[in-house]
């Protein structure tokens, strides 16, 4: 019966409560160092890779358009497109170098939207099989029924499956167009803190007329000149055709955007649902992101600075024995393998006021759990000193 069905449902729901972790409550802002129980902890697990969840500019920012403007917007094809939002979005397409860009409430929205304004059931996706699960989710809101991944960053593997995809897109759709083949990576991989091929990735993309989107939540503000992502980082401005990026980390605020040609960037403005059905961002978010867009415009010296601490961290994490795998970013994770050893580890090093997570199985694979660093321009040489205290004392006792 239904009832049978729906108290099986709930009891269920209370046996899966009764074992649930909550994480832990913050009570500070986000800077170098939290605050959590009353007490000090060395920030080595937040993605604001420039301190700007803290900084001063961004705050007035905030806090002057509020007294102008108030908070909510609304939705943007009705009242809700504010002044502000235009102007961050051509502040972030100028600073991206591309022609146009769009913004969402979240980055994961962007994703979502990438796909599912472009591609219906019978195009074609090839992703990299480590891709973030908001890409994942993004193939399946858009109904693609023709999915491909490819080995991590294999690039002899993404060919195969490009050839297997060209296979497949002879045969045209029902409306008679030729099926479209998108290529889709993240920029930077956030478990393992390394890039994509993304030079390889275009010649392959041109090579089989596909198109290719970029997720670079954790390249915008860390990669490139000044910041400008992953893709200015391998110099192929105008060869990615759609670049995502997220405004909530190195930008530290809420949201996130795409960045590409015109003519995608309105097919996005007029028909994605992300934005048609969705709330646009809050006054004060884009004004503040419109501060920092406007910060990393003017100087390179907060990037900088992340890079200086980046190679002081990694230079002592191997000088101490550990193994960093093959990081190419701020995202440094100290291998360890063992999963109960990483969460063991991570749990004595909060002891040592220094919070950094513990990544295992099932967001990375069996026996290659990590203690994941990521690092802040915020560090001072001192915070960078300390934590390599704790991960030393650390190891000694439990390795």
């Amino acid at each position: 019966s239904t009832m049978a069905t729906t108290a099986k449902f709930w009891s269920k729901l209370s046996a899966l409560s009764a074992s649930k972790t909550l994480p832990r409550v913050v009570s500070s802002g986000q800077g170098a160092h939290l605050t959590i129980e009353g007490k000090d902890y060395l920030n080595f697990c937040s993605s604001h890779y420039l301190g700007f969840a803290e900084e001063p500019r961004l705050k007035k920012a905030a806090q002057d358009a509020i007294d102008l403007y108030g908070l909510g917007t609304g939705y943007r094809t009705l009242a809700g497109t504010h002044s502000l939002h235009l102007e961050l979005e051509d502040k972030i397409a100028r600073f991206k170098g591309t022609e146009a860009a769009v913004t969402f409430t979240s980055a994961y929205a962007a994703n979502a939207s990438a796909v599912q304004t472009i591609l219906g059931k019978e195009d074609i996706v090839i992703s990299d099989q480590l891709n973030h699960a908001s890409i994942i989710d993004a193939v399946k809101v858009a109904g693609v029924q023709n999915k491909f991944a490819y080995a991590h960053s294999d690039m002899d593997d993404l060919e195969t499956k490009l050839a297997q995809a060209t296979e497949i897109a002879k045969k045209p759709k029902k409306n008679g167009e030729q099926p479209q083949i998108l290529i889709i990576t993240d920029g930077v991989f956030s478990m393992d803190g390394d890039l994509a091929k993304l030079p390889d990735i275009v010649d392959l993309a041109k090579k089989y007329d596909a198109l290719t989107m970029v997720d670079d939540a954790h390249g915008e503000g860390v990669l490139g000149q000044g910041g400008r992502g992953v893709v200015n980082h391998f110099g192929l401005e105008g060869e990615v055709d759609i670049e995502i990026g997220s405004l909530s980390k190195a930008f530290s605020v809420t949201g996130g955007f795409i960045a590409a040609k015109q003519p995608l960037i309105d097919a996005y403005l007029m028909s994605a649902r992300q934005r048609l059905f969705s709330i646009a961002l809050t006054i004060p978010d884009t004004a503040a992101l419109v501060e920092a867009v406007n910060m990393l415009g003017e100087s390179e010296h907060k990037v900088q600075k992340l890079w200086s601490n980046v190679e002081y961290l990694k230079k002592g994490f191997t000088e101490l024995g550990f193994d960093i795998g093959n990081s190419e970013t701020p995202i440094i994770p100290v291998m360890l393998g063992d999963e109960d050893l990483a969460r063991a580890f991570s749990a004595r090093l909060f002891e040592e006021g220094v919070f950094a997570s513990a990544i295992c199985f099932p967001m990375v694979p069996k026996g290659t759990a990590r203690v994941r660093v990521i690092v802040s321009a915020t560090f001072s040489q001192e915070d960078c000193d300390a934590g390599l205290a704790a991960f030393k004392k650390v190891a000694a006792e439990l390795q």
